[in-house]
């Protein structure tokens, strides 16, 4: 569910709105820290979170922060983390049911800055409310749907969301509120989203995309394959998860 076997290619076919939120995440990054393009830039300072302009009456940067990010390790460590925990969600929930509570977690995490950080010129970007929204939605699952999950990546769930926390109040720089308020504003979504949702199945994707009117041909070797993903893939997903908490720990997000 959380380990990518999927080919870049199938990736692409599989989960464009994963895919196209990446691109965004870091073509900003490319067009304003590297490039410095002129409209990029101005995209910048006319879309980072500003509590003191948000009260002005510049209602739009509720969304904007969402695409901007601080700096390369800022953009590569949300990236990674969409593409690790987005589409198992985007194809249980659907593109659209997706982007509705990427955006809205987001958005509710920037509405909770705004309402509750003492400092009324706080300024923040980032994609992390989001995401935390996304973690929002497993942890509805958990308590909730947990058919939907299975046992062990129940147990993956709390442990990401464990260190995710830790992180958020141990860290300097962190915009705690979004934090929290994209976890809840996920968590409140869930229960209307999932109706209907089925557990993830990345057979499910392959047969749905096929040119074969759903036909699969028959690979003999595809069980020694599998066996070898599940004995490789855990650590690979958790390789994965320390590459992203050493990230998150030298660099400010």
């Amino acid at each position: 569910m959380f380990v990518r076997t999927e080919s870049f290619q199938e990736f692409l076919k599989f989960y464009p709105v994963v895919s196209i939120l990446v691109a965004i995440n870091l073509g900003l990054w490319l067009f304003i820290d590297i490039l410095q393009l002129g409209p990029a830039l101005e995209f910048y300072r006319f879309g980072i979170g500003n509590n003191y302009l948000l009260g002005q009456g510049e209602w739009w940067r509720i969304i904007t922060p969402i695409f901007l990010h601080g700096g390369f390790t800022h953009a590569l460590f949300n990236s990674f983390s969409l593409v690790l925990f987005g589409p198992a969600l985007e194809q249980m929930l659907g593109r659209v049911k997706f982007i509705i509570v990427y955006m809205a977690a987001g958005a509710f995490g920037n509405i909770g800055t705004y309402l509750i950080a003492p400092d009324a010129f706080y300024l923040h970007l980032g994609a992390s409310g989001a995401i935390f929204g996304l973690f929002g939605v497993y942890l509805f699952m958990f308590f909730n749907r947990k058919e939907l999950l299975g046992p062990a990546n129940s147990q993956i769930v709390m442990v990401i969301l464990i260190l995710g926390l830790f992180m958020t109040f141990t860290r300097p720089g962190v915009n705690v509120w979004a934090h929290l308020f994209g976890l809840i504003g996920g968590f409140a979504l869930a229960l209307p989203l999932l109706k209907g949702a089925r557990p993830f199945s990345l057979w499910q994707n392959r047969a749905k995309h096929s040119n074969n009117s759903g036909d699969i041909a028959f690979n003999p070797n595809r069980w020694k394959r599998k066996q070898t993903f599940n004995t490789y893939g855990k650590y690979i997903f958790w390789g994965a998860i320390i590459f992203l908490v050493a990230l998150a720990l030298f660099s400010r997000l």
